[in-house]
């Protein structure tokens, strides 16, 4: 990757819906190499895809829970089983498995106290092979992409 490569990934990370066009003014180039450059890092999986970035607030999952999850085991079975079935709930938003204690970081996103407390009795409790879990509410989020 160039430095023209690199431009083209920060004006996208920036603008996402930006017409070629204009990605083409802003890093210096005409329509038609711009277009080839970000097809190829398109191809090449540099670029990953697009998205629209939803207000959590507007579709009732304003309320993110940082959650450290320990397993009772490490059987690979129970592992697998635990991964697939936290990975299937909507609710978790992003799941780590981690070096180290814990086991996992995951973040998920809900309405509201009340409604974390039944995802998290009904829905992570209820998983096999959970050992420990432990919440983490934030006070003011700072910086997030």
């Amino acid at each position: 990757m160039d430095a023209l490569d690199h431009a083209i990934i920060t004006e996208l990370e920036a603008d996402g819906r930006l017409s070629n066009v204009d990605l083409a003014a802003r890093i210096g180039l005409t329509p038609g190499p711009c277009l080839r450059r970000v097809q190829r890092l398109e191809a090449e999986g540099v670029i990953r895809g697009y998205r629209a970035i939803v207000d959590p607030d507007a579709i009732g999952r304003g309320f993110e829970v940082i959650v450290n999850v320990d397993l009772s085991t490490q059987e690979a079975t129970a592992v697998a089983d635990f991964e697939r079935d936290v990975t299937a709930l909507d609710e978790v938003v992003e799941c780590r498995r981690m070096f180290g204690r814990p086991d996992y970081f995951m973040r998920v996103a809900v309405a509201d106290l009340s409604a974390y407390e039944v995802f998290l009795t009904q829905r992570i409790m209820s998983l096999t092979a959970i050992g420990r879990v432990n919440s983490h509410f934030a006070m003011k989020t700072l910086k997030k992409e």
